[in-house]
């Protein structure tokens, strides 16, 4: 808190909720990193002199501080809400139904998450206390595995230093919360994991996605899907049929989405009934994926999961941390289909959620 003007707010804070509700609906890129850049420069100045270059008007000679977020500053040390945030709170809204709102109140973390190790867009730091402001109890880290080279996917060597800065990671957050260990490992053409055994063993939750030869025979998608179900070290299905089903303009990409280019693309051919009934079988869970360019499984298939008697994790797939919000797209998907809190894995405490992880590895 910065304490130069005996009412004023936080603007760092101030600056940070800005990018945050930026991306959570989906704005351009450059604007999330113009708020979010202005916060980091700003971050390490003393406070006294913050104040004084706010009241010479000398903010924007720093790099990465303009117009729009010196103003927001001041504004925020004279004790007043920002105006640009006072417009973006007045304008999100909800259209959250109850049964969505109760599944989203529910949820107590996130299964699937990427930072800027592999192609999202934040250090794990931001992410982790953008979850923490969100009410999560924890965040599952999972950046991607070795093969998946357009994002960075970690090699073995790398994830192994993720695990140990996670650790201090994991020391330093505020009381109650922590980051659980994992990885979105690729889900290879013969239906085998992309990452060692040993590896997979160490990590708190595994997510498994097809992401390559999405476009493979029914048939052979299906041993694939079944193949990967199978194995003991994965615990949930990540958006299972690949699709996209909304296109993004160049430019507006979600930050770190790096080498994404956003196309609407059909789903994978897969046998869906044999496919869940493995998952309900082996005690493994359906992604129900959050990200709204994805909404992934499409509703008939998450009611045909209902009914075959599977878990479920309700996940954002977040890039960026604004995007950690998106959660209650997909609580409404679910909450549509049927979806009961108790067989959504993230409504379990973090104990809860290792131990069934643990009980398949």
């Amino acid at each position: 808190m910065v304490t130069g003007v005996s009412n004023a707010r936080d603007p760092i804070a101030d600056l940070r909720r800005i990018a945050f509700l930026l991306e959570r609906a989906n704005e351009a890129t450059y604007r999330v990193r113009a708020f979010r850049s202005a916060a980091a420069a700003l971050a390490g100045l003393p406070a006294a002199e913050l104040t004084q270059r706010a009241g010479a008007g000398t903010l924007t000679e720093l790099a990465g501080v303009g117009e729009v977020t010196a103003r927001c500053v001041a504004e925020s040390l004279a004790g007043e809400e920002p105006v640009y945030l006072r417009r973006l709170l007045a304008t999100e809204g909800t259209d959250l139904d109850e049964a969505a709102a109760a599944l989203r109140a529910a949820l107590r973390g996130d299964c699937h998450t990427h930072s800027d190790w592999s192609d999202g867009g934040s250090p794990i730091e931001e992410m982790a206390l953008s979850a923490v402001e969100l009410g999560h109890e924890y965040l599952v880290l999972t950046d991607h595995s070795p093969r998946l080279t357009v994002a960075r996917g970690l090699t073995a060597a790398r994830l192994r230093r993720q695990l140990d800065h996670v650790a201090a990671l994991n020391a330093a957050l505020p009381e109650g919360f922590r980051i659980l260990t994992g990885i979105e490992v690729d889900i290879l053409p013969d239906g085998s994991l992309d990452q060692s055994d040993e590896l997979l063993d160490r990590l708190d939750v595994v997510v498994g996605s097809v992401h390559a030869n999405l476009r493979d025979d029914r048939a052979r998608m299906t041993r694939r899907m079944l193949t990967a179900v199978a194995n003991p070290r994965l615990d949930i299905l990540g958006h299972c049929t690949g699709r996209m089903v909304t296109s993004r303009p160049p430019g507006v990409t979600g930050p770190g989405d790096r080498g994404h280019r956003r196309r609407s693309r059909p789903p994978s051919d897969f046998d869906a009934e044999a496919v869940f009934a493995a998952c309900a079988e082996h005690g493994k869970a359906v992604e129900i994926n959050s990200r709204p360019e994805r909404q992934d499984p499409p509703k008939r298939l998450i009611r045909l999961a209902v009914e075959t008697g599977c878990l479920f994790a309700i996940d954002t797939d977040a890039h960026a941390p604004g995007q950690l919000d998106w959660q209650r797209f997909g609580c409404a998907r679910a909450a549509l289909c049927g979806v009961d809190a108790d067989r959504v894995v993230n409504t379990w405490s973090a104990g809860e959620l290792v131990d069934w992880a643990a009980a398949h590895h």
